[in-house]
């Protein structure tokens, strides 16, 4: 991508260095102090139950809803000028805000910039205790985005999904809900979850998801027409992307088979559909996936 010549957005905060929770072999969620089996279990229940990971916590801690959180976040500041990634995330939400400011404006909405914060291993977040083993996630409760930028090597590494609109395809799709969260949808969506049963939950989960993939496709385009900044090659490494992070791909790997009614993101086909979807047209208006006869 070419992004050296963008300017960086002032809505990052930079955990990182700042001591994370401090010592004493766990977190603290409500009354009792979890340890790293407890956490363990919780994200394997989130990864094949669908459920989300700081809810897992909050039950196996006795508590309701989401955890209390009694330590306060770590210091923020400003990236160093020498973080060429943090500055290449930096310079990816800021072009996120000059998008979605121009979309709602032209919608006679205004558009609230969400902030960005980078961690390392765990965080306090208003949505519970935020995991770097959870990736990149968005939280409503304080209208940011969490991201340890180990996930990237990962992407690379894990998932063969190197390159840099790659990785600005991850903090989209996170923008993605924020959008979804400012226009009401995020709130529907959980009251209807709230309603439904376990598969129908789940569905509804999966058409959320694929709606934030097809919003940061409309990023994509809308960004690409402004600035000119993709290269050759850019676009495939986003599809890579959302092809690796596929719930039929990510569950053949985990546990040797597929079990659709218990996707939560959506297949691999699905994702690359709706993020072609919206990089293709440049449009929100087609980003409806509770519509959608066909996902």
């Amino acid at each position: 991508m070419r992004m050296d010549d963008q300017r960086e957005s002032d809505n990052i905060e930079d955990r990182r260095g700042g001591g994370g929770f401090g010592g004493g072999g766990g977190l603290r969620l409500g009354g009792g102090r979890l340890g790293i089996g407890t956490i363990v279990i919780a994200l394997v229940a989130s990864y094949f139950l669908g459920i989300n990971p700081l809810t897992v916590l909050s039950m196996l801690s006795g508590g309701g809803g989401m955890p209390a959180i009694e330590q306060s976040a770590p210091p923020a500041h400003k990236p160093p000028p020498t973080d060429e990634t943090a500055r290449f995330v930096s310079k990816v939400l800021a072009s996120t805000e000059d998008t979605w400011i121009e979309v709602f404006r032209a919608s006679g909405r205004q558009y609230e910039e969400p902030k960005l914060v980078l961690f390392s291993g765990v965080t306090p977040t208003a949505c519970g205790t935020g995991q770097s083993a959870m990736g990149p996630f968005y939280c409503p409760g304080d209208q940011k985005v969490y991201i340890d930028l180990t996930f990237f090597r990962e992407l690379k590494e894990r998932f063969k999904a190197p390159g840099e609109f790659a990785q600005a395809y991850v903090v989209a799709h996170e923008v993605g809900h924020h959008v979804q969260n400012l226009l009401g949808i995020s709130d529907q969506v959980q009251a209807a979850r709230q309603r439904a049963g376990k598969a129908e939950a789940n569905a509804l989960s999966v058409r959320l998801e694929l709606q934030a993939d097809c919003l940061a496709g409309v990023w994509g385009k809308r960004t690409d027409t402004m600035k000119n900044v993709l290269e050759p090659g850019d676009l495939e490494a986003a599809l890579t992307a959302a092809t690796a992070i596929g719930d039929d791909r990510l569950q053949q790997q985990a546990q040797g088979r597929i079990v659709p009614e218990s996707f939560t993101h959506g297949s691999s086909e699905q994702r690359v559909r709706w993020f072609r979807r919206g990089f293709d047209t440049g449009d929100i208006n087609q980003c409806n996936t509770f519509k959608a006869a066909k996902l």
